[in-house]
């Protein structure tokens, strides 16, 4: 079956576009969504591209984008998984670039003028050179924006975090002349909550993960326990605000029923 041709393609997909987002109105909708934007190299090849590097950029615009559309959704918090802990083992030629880029997106995701308040999370201080300083600048300049919460996870791993907590955990409860063994007695689910490295994000509704891919790599482990999940077999700089209209169909038609 032959494709529309592109003048015809994108007029039909638009009036679809808008007939599936009045779809949605009234539904409920996650307040805070993860995103694994994954298979930015994966887009790069098959695209023609001989520098992946282009994908990571190709990603890297797609982020602002995806973060208007969470904007315009009401979606309240969103935590985009960017570089894992364990992609810090990559030969520097490959870490490099996409350290870069991520740099760069960060620097335009809070640039002045836009509505959100952005952190970044993760053992940052485990990057090379100078990204965790320019990280955190970067990030710091939103705080008290308001608006949309976006976290980026890079240089992040799940496993990481839940250890961070406890240890951070007994560290403030010894910095305040407590007993070691007395938090021993009393600890639970809130004294790691508390610690985790954004203060906003003790749960996850709703995680998209592109390319295909359907595991979480580590990601937000803790935080999704009841989390809804939707796979989608386009690489993320391909990722089109359909599909995101789409997932957030996915999610209304779910019960959520936290085990109960």
């Amino acid at each position: 079956m032959k494709l529309l041709p592109l003048f015809l393609r994108k007029p039909i997909e638009a009036v679809y576009e808008r007939r599936l987002a009045a779809t949605l109105v009234g539904l409920p909708r996650p307040q805070h969504v993860g995103v694994m934007v994954d298979g930015n190299r994966r887009w790069a090849r098959k695209a023609g591209h001989t520098d992946v590097r282009e994908g990571y950029r190709a990603g890297g615009a797609k982020v602002t984008t995806f973060l208007g559309w969470c904007t315009a959704a009401g979606i309240e918090h969103v935590t985009l998984f960017m570089l894992s802990d364990d992609n810090l083992g990559r030969p520097a030629e490959e870490l490099g670039p996409l350290i870069e880029v991520i740099e760069e997106t960060v620097r335009d995701i809070t640039a002045e003028g836009r509505d959100w308040e952005v952190r970044a999370i993760g053992s940052l201080d485990m990057l090379p050179g100078t990204s965790a300083r320019v990280l955190k600048e970067a990030t710091a300049a939103t705080a008290g924006r308001g608006g949309l919460k976006v976290d980026v996870a890079v240089g992040y791993g799940g496993r990481r975090e839940i250890v961070d907590a406890v240890k951070s955990a007994f560290e403030e409860h010894i910095a305040a002349g407590g007993d070691p063994a007395e938090l021993v007695a009393r600890f639970g689910i809130d004294d790691i909550s508390r610690h985790l490295y954004s203060p906003v994000a003790d749960h996850t509704d709703f995680i998209i993960r592109t390319s295909g891919e359907q595991r979480l790599s580590g990601f937000l482990l803790w935080q999704s326990a009841y989390a809804e999940m939707h796979w989608v077999d386009c690489y993320w700089p391909a990722f089109r605000h359909v599909d995101f209209l789409r997932a957030l169909r996915s999610y209304a038609n779910r019960e959520r029923r936290f085990g109960k």
